[in-house]
C-alpha cells in the first residue's frame, strides 16, 4: 500500500508526513493548516483533536478507515445471539471520546450508556457532536474516583463494560481498566480491542499481564476473539488488533 499524503476537511487541510524508520503508533501525527495557521497534532492528543468538530471522525475513520467500533461491537452482539440480554445492555464506556462507539452500541440497541473519559474536551465534543446519546458522562481518573461518583456509577447496576481503541499505550492504565471492570456485575459482558502485539507471548506490559492473570485465574472469561484491521498507518500500511467478547467472573486485581 502507498504512504497516506493529505486531505481536505471543510476549513482544514491536513497532511500526514513521510513516517520516519521506527515510528510507533502512538507517535504518529498530522500537520494541519487553519486560518493560515499550520500545527502539527499527534494522534494520540485527543484534547487537541476534539477540539475540532469532526476532526477526529475525518481524520481516523474516513483518512485511516478506522473499523474498531463495528468490530468490537459485533463481536458483542455475535455472541449476545438470541439472547434478551441484547435487548437490556447497561453499558459503561470508558475512554469514550466523542461517542463514536456509543453510536454504534445505540444502533444496535443497547438500552443505555454511560461514559467515562479523563479529558473534559470529550465530554464536551460528546455533548457538542451526539447530544443526548449518553445517560450519563463522567470525566474522571478512574484510579481515583471521587466516593459520590463511585455510589452513583454502583448504583447503576452496570451488565457491560466497553472500551474500544483506548488500551495499552497508557491512555488506560491497567489499574483504571480492573476499577472499571469491578463496577461490572459478575457474568457480565466484557468487549474490547488491543493491539496484536500487546497480547503475544512474552509481552510484558501492564495490561498484558493484568489479562492473562484474569484469563488464567478465570476471573475473565473469553466468549470470543477476531483478529481485524484496526486502521491504517500513515505509511499505509495495516494495523492489527484483537477483538475480545468475554464475561466477568470474578473481580479484577486491583
Amino acid at each position: 500500500m502507498t504512504q497516506l499524503d493529505s486531505f481536505t476537511h471543510e476549513h482544514l487541510e491536513m497532511r500526514f508526513p513521510t513516517p520516519e524508520p521506527g515510528m510507533e503508533q502512538d507517535e504518529e501525527w498530522c500537520e494541519i493548516d487553519e486560518g493560515g495557521e499550520t500545527r502539527r497534532i499527534r494522534f494520540h492528543d485527543y484534547a487537541e483533536i476534539y477540539r475540532v468538530p469532526g476532526l477526529y471522525e475525518r481524520l481516523f475513520y474516513q483518512g485511516l478507515r478506522c473499523r474498531s467500533p463495528a468490530a468490537v461491537c459485533g463481536l458483542l452482539w455475535e455472541q449476545l445471539g438470541r439472547d434478551a440480554a441484547r435487548h437490556s445492555l447497561n453499558v459503561l464506556e470508558v475512554g469514550a471520546g466523542n461517542g463514536m462507539v456509543a453510536e454504534e452500541l445505540d444502533r444496535r440497541g443497547a438500552e443505555s450508556i454511560v461514559g467515562i473519559d479523563i479529558i473534559d474536551e470529550a465530554a464536551e465534543a460528546a455533548e457538542r457532536d451526539r447530544p443526548g446519546l449518553y445517560d450519563d458522562y463522567h470525566v474522571i481518573d478512574l484510579t481515583d474516583i471521587p466516593p459520590d461518583v463511585r455510589e452513583e456509577l454502583r448504583r447503576r447496576r452496570f451488565n457491560c463494560l466497553v472500551t474500544v481503541a483506548a488500551l495499552g499505550f497508557g491512555d488506560i492504565p491497567p489499574e483504571a481498566f480492573a476499577a472499571a471492570y469491578n463496577l461490572i456485575a459478575v457474568d457480565g459482558w466484557v468487549a474490547f480491542n488491543i493491539k496484536e502485539d500487546f497480547l503475544a507471548d512474552g509481552e510484558q506490559s501492564g495490561f498484558a499481564r493484568l489479562i492473562r492473570r484474569m484469563l488464567d485465574d478465570g476471573t475473565l472469561q473469553s466468549c470470543a476473539q477476531r483478529r481485524y484491521r484496526h486502521r491504517l498507518s500513515i505509511a499505509g500500511e495495516p494495523l492489527h488488533y484483537v477483538a475480545m467478547a468475554a464475561r466477568k467472573r470474578g473481580e479484577a486485581p486491583l
